[in-house]
C-alpha cells in the first residue's frame, strides 16, 4: 500500500507534478509553485521543500489549494503521513482535488491505521480509480480490520469480478472465512482458487498454514496432502504439512516428513531424532542423533535418548564429553548427568551435579534424588 509507482499514470493524465500555472511573459519573479512541482516530478524534495518554503501565501494571486495538494505529495514522498494528511485535507475544504490526491489521502490513511478516512477518500476517489487492483485491496482490507467484515468480503467478490484473473482478490477471502471460523467454506473456496488459477506451491503453504492456525487440523491436514502429491519434493509443503502433523500429536508420520528433508537439510537430523522419539522409536532416534554434527545439540540430545532408553552406564560415560563441550550450565543437563550417576551408584559425583541446580522445579527433583541416594546408602542392598 505504500508504493506509489501505480498511481504514476493517473498523476500524468492529472497533471499535477507536471501542469503548471505559466507566468506571464512580462512576470519577473520565481514561480515557486512551478518550481516545487517540477521538483516533484524529478523526484527531488528537498529542492521541492525549499521551493515551498519561499512561496508567498500572502500574495493576491496565492493559490493555497495547489500549495496544500504539493506540500502533501511532497510530505507522502517523505513519508510524513500525518503531515500528508493534514495538508490533502486541507486541499480538499478549498474545494473538490483530482482523483489520484484521495487515493494518496487514502495512502497515507492506510499507514496510519486511520481506516475511516481510508474509506472515506476512496470513495471520494470515484470512478477514476475502479481500474486500479490495489484500491480493492486497501478498500477491503480497511473495512476488515474495522470489523466490517460483511463488506469486506463484498469488496473482495466485486474486485474478483472486475478483474477475474487476478487471484489476490479470491486468495485474501479464503484468509478471510478462514479468521471468521468459515472452515469448510474456506476450504472449499481454497480448492477451487486453487484450480482456477494454478496456484504455487506458496498458495498451499499459506492456506494450509491459516487452517492450521485456525485448529482445523484434518482440514489442513487433507489440503496439505494434497499439496504434498502433487508438490513431492517442495520443502515448504513437506514442513507445512510436519508442522501440521506436530499440532496433530502425530510425531511418526511428522518424523517420516522432517526425516525425508533432513536428507538435503542436514540441520533438521536433530529434530527428526526428538520427533521419533515422542513417537516411541527411541533407537531409531538414537540412530539419527548419531549423525547430527552440532556437537553440543547432539550431546544434549543423545543423553536425554540414553536415560529414556534407561542406558545409564553410556549416559554417565558422557561426563567428559559434556565439560569439554561446556554445556554443563544448562540445568536440564546437570540434572539429566546427575541421574545417571545416581542410577550407577556414583552418588558422590551425582552431588556435584545436584548442588548447581537453581531452577525451582529441577531443584524439587533433585531434592527427591538427594532423598534416594540418603535411602541407598543406609541400605545399600535396596538400590541394587
Amino acid at each position: 500500500m505504500k508504493s506509489y509507482g501505480l498511481m504514476a499514470m493517473l498523476l500524468m493524465s492529472s497533471g499535477l507534478l507536471g501542469n503548471a500555472v505559466k507566468a506571464d511573459d512580462d512576470e519577473a519573479a520565481v514561480n515557486y509553485l512551478e518550481l516545487a512541482s517540477l521538483m516533484l516530478k524529478d523526484n527531488n524534495t528537498e529542492r521541492a521543500a525549499t521551493a515551498l518554503a519561499q512561496v508567498d501565501q500572502t500574495a493576491e494571486d496565492f493559490d493555497a489549494q495547489r500549495f496544500h495538494v504539493l506540500t502533501g505529495l511532497l510530505q507522502v514522498r517523505k513519508g510524513e503521513h500525518q503531515s500528508a494528511i493534514d495538508a490533502f485535507v486541507a486541499a480538499k475544504q478549498l474545494g473538490e482535488v483530482d482523483s489520484v490526491i484521495n487515493v494518496y489521502l487514502a495512502q497515507s490513511a492506510f499507514s496510519l491505521e486511520q481506516y475511516p478516512l481510508t474509506i472515506e477518500a476512496l470513495n471520494s476517489a470515484g470512478d477514476a480509480v475502479a481500474r486500479i487492483p490495489s484500491v480493492y485491496h486497501m478498500r477491503g482490507q480497511s473495512h476488515w480490520l474495522l470489523q466490517q467484515h460483511d463488506m469486506a468480503l463484498a469488496v473482495m467478490d466485486q474486485a474478483s469480478l472486475i478483474f477475474p484473473d487476478d487471484a489476490s482478490f479470491q486468495r485474501r477471502k479464503i484468509f478471510y472465512l478462514i479468521e471468521l471460523g468459515l472452515h469448510s467454506t474456506a476450504a472449499e473456496l481454497g480448492q477451487q482458487y486453487l484450480q482456477q488459477h494454478q496456484a504455487d506451491a506458496t498458495d498451499y503453504v499459506g492456506i494450509g498454514n491459516a487452517l492450521r492456525a485456525s485448529g482445523q487440523l484434518i482440514v489442513a491436514l487433507r489440503f496439505l496432502e494434497q499439496a504434498k502429491l502433487q508438490f513431492p519434493h517442495h520443502p515448504d509443503i513437506t514442513k507445512a504439512l510436519a508442522a501440521t502433523y506436530i499440532s496433530n500429536q502425530s510425531y511418526h508420520a511428522a518424523a517420516q516428513l522432517v526425516h525425508e528433508l533432513s536428507l538435503t537439510e542436514p540441520a533438521l537430523l536433530s529434530e527428526a531424532a526428538e520427533l521419533y522419539r515422542r513417537a516411541g522409536q527411541r533407537h531409531l532416534a538414537l540412530t539419527l542423533n548419531g549423525q547430527v554434527t552440532d556437537q553440543a545439540q547432539k550431546m544434549k540430545q543423545r543423553l536425554g535418548l540414553l536415560i529414556e532408553l534407561e542406558n545409564y552406564d553410556q549416559a554417565a560415560s558422557m561426563e567428559q564429553d559434556i565439560k569439554r563441550l561446556r554445556i554443563d550450565d544448562d540445568e536440564n543437563i546437570l540434572y539429566a548427568m546427575a541421574y545417571a550417576l545416581f542410577k550407577v551408584g556414583q552418588y558422590d559425583r551425582a552431588e556435584t551435579y545436584l548442588s548447581r541446580i537453581t531452577d525451582t522445579n529441577l531443584f524439587q527433583k533433585a531434592v527427591e534424588v538427594r532423598k534416594i541416594m540418603g535411602d541407598c546408602e543406609a541400605e545399600r542392598w535396596r538400590c541394587q
